[in-house]
């Protein structure tokens, strides 16, 4: 083979795999100095290199604020590259709204001294982040290349934060995980939710607690009716104008908690329960039968456990 026609056949491979190492991020105006990033509704996967996650930025009257850095370093700098061409001012703050890997896992991008989460997120960076990179490593192949874990120097606090000639709303929650957290950012109106809202895809839980996650979803809802508000940014899906994703994700929730538990009072085992059928509502949600199928790994034998215990 000719050498020129071996690198096209190289570049066209790579390029079919989703290799290029280009996730060709185009920022998408939410409102008046709010942008987002929006993920695919996909599972992670050597073609997409884990860009299946919402992002975002705040333009500041001195600087930016970053929602969420992504799943890799590669995509950390492809946001700063984004943002630059969208303000010339600098990143003064980056918000980790909790410690999945394709949350913070773009850290190294940013000054550590820029970096922010609640305690309860630093910590589990800290102790989960090199496993979870070594899965995506593993999934997305060298997306991945030359990422490292970076975890968050500034501990934020529940409450009102003024950063860059912005008022910001935080909400400490829990549910997705051990700590979620939302920001409001006031003047915009505009709700970033992190995982705790998925919106046209089926919800991960990996260390999901059911109960406090419907409580958040309360929460949440009760921000989208209060004066002001103008959007809603899921963790993952589009962007959305009203709480209807959060109705579409309690809705996934109660059913997905409803089935265990039923499942573990008829005494079924972990293989009968996923030979069970989507119900029609969810199933063509994206990557649904994947998510019901790790959730039944992740939630069942707690399920079994609580029937045992309660003498079902």
């Amino acid at each position: 083979m000719k050498p020129w026609l071996a690198c096209l056949f190289l570049l066209i491979t790579l390029t079919a795999r989703g290799e290029s190492g280009d996730y060709a991020l185009l920022a998408q105006q939410v409102a008046p100095d709010v942008y987002v990033f929006v993920g695919r509704t996909e599972d992670f996967s050597l073609a997409n290199g884990g860009n299946i996650v919402n992002t975002g930025f705040i333009v500041g009257t001195d600087g930016l604020v970053v929602i969420d850095s992504g799943p890799s370093l590669r995509y950390g700098q492809a946001m700063r590259q984004a943002m630059a061409a969208i303000s010339p001012l600098p990143v003064v703050l980056v918000i980790n709204t909790h410690h999945h890997p394709d949350h913070f896992l773009g850290n190294q991008a940013f000054e550590r001294a820029h970096l922010a989460a609640l305690p309860g997120t630093i910590e589990g960076i800290a102790q989960d982040g090199n496993a979870f990179a070594e899965n995506l490593f593993r999934l997305t192949g060298d997306w991945m290349k030359g990422t490292e874990v970076v975890v968050p120097s500034q501990v934020l606090a529940p409450g009102a934060l003024s950063v860059a000639g912005r008022r910001l709303q935080l909400q400490a929650l829990a549910g997705h995980t051990g700590t979620d957290l939302a920001v409001y950012d006031e003047k915009s109106g505009v709700l970033f939710t992190g995982d705790l809202v998925f919106n046209q895809r089926a919800p991960t839980t990996p260390h999901a607690d059911m109960a406090q996650w419907l409580t958040a979803l309360t929460t949440l809802t009760a921000w989208t009716r209060q004066a002001g508000f103008s959007r809603l940014v899921p963790g993952h899906g589009p962007v959305a104008m009203d709480a209807a994703p959060i109705v579409a994700t309690r809705a996934w929730l109660q059913w997905l908690q409803a089935t265990m538990r039923d499942a573990a009072r008829a005494g079924l085992d972990m293989t009968e329960l996923l030979a069970r059928p989507l119900p029609a509502e969810f199933a063509t949600l994206p990557v649904a039968a994947s998510e019901y199928r790790r959730s039944v790994s992740h939630l069942f034998p707690a399920a079994e456990k609580a029937v045992l215990e309660a003498g079902h």
